[in-house]
């Protein structure tokens, strides 16, 4: 399975590797030590006089790949928003965004492998976290058991969101 990383160089592609590893070992207990609020800024700091604007929230990202290890028939766009209609949108119903990509990546052989793939970016709450890693979690293996992935690679970052 191959992952699309638009505009990412081979040392941010590795760190990003890196940081879903670490993720996905280390995510509920990342979780349970977010706090609701960006602790205030000390008084002499620069930052005292920038305002922080919106909520605090999750940013996920999850890419996948449309080439099937196995040799079997690409996933179709077709197919690929029936996926979304099916398994993602009933748990994020406010909203989503999909990002059409390229990517490659290196096989257990050695081979680069390149495909058509797609990045879909999950915005959500902080104090929903946990509650969101398990519909996550359940999003990336209904994928690869649907259509026959060696995995869909996870990014999360915390940031603050206003609508």
């Amino acid at each position: 399975m191959a992952l699309s990383f638009p505009r990412i160089s081979g040392t941010r592609l590795a760190v990003a590797a890196a940081a879903t590893a670490v993720l996905a070992v280390g995510a509920p207990a990342a979780y349970a030590s977010l706090d609701d609020e960006a602790k205030p800024a000390p008084a002499s700091s620069a930052a005292a006089s920038t305002v922080a604007r919106g909520k605090p929230f999750t940013e996920t990202r999850l890419f996948f790949g449309t080439e099937r290890p196995d040799g079997g028939p690409a996933v179709t766009d077709k197919q690929f928003m029936a996926f979304i209609d099916d398994e993602v949108t009933p748990g994020f119903p406010d909203g989503l965004t999909i990002q059409d990509g390229r990517g490659q990546w290196r096989d257990s052989n050695g081979k680069i492998e390149r495909e058509r793939s797609y990045e879909l970016i999950l915005l959500y709450p902080t104090t929903e976290a946990r509650k969101r890693d398990v519909q996550i979690e359940e999003i990336r293996s209904d994928y690869e058991k649907k259509f026959a992935q060696d995995s869909v690679a996870r990014l999360d970052e915390r940031t603050r969101v206003d609508f």
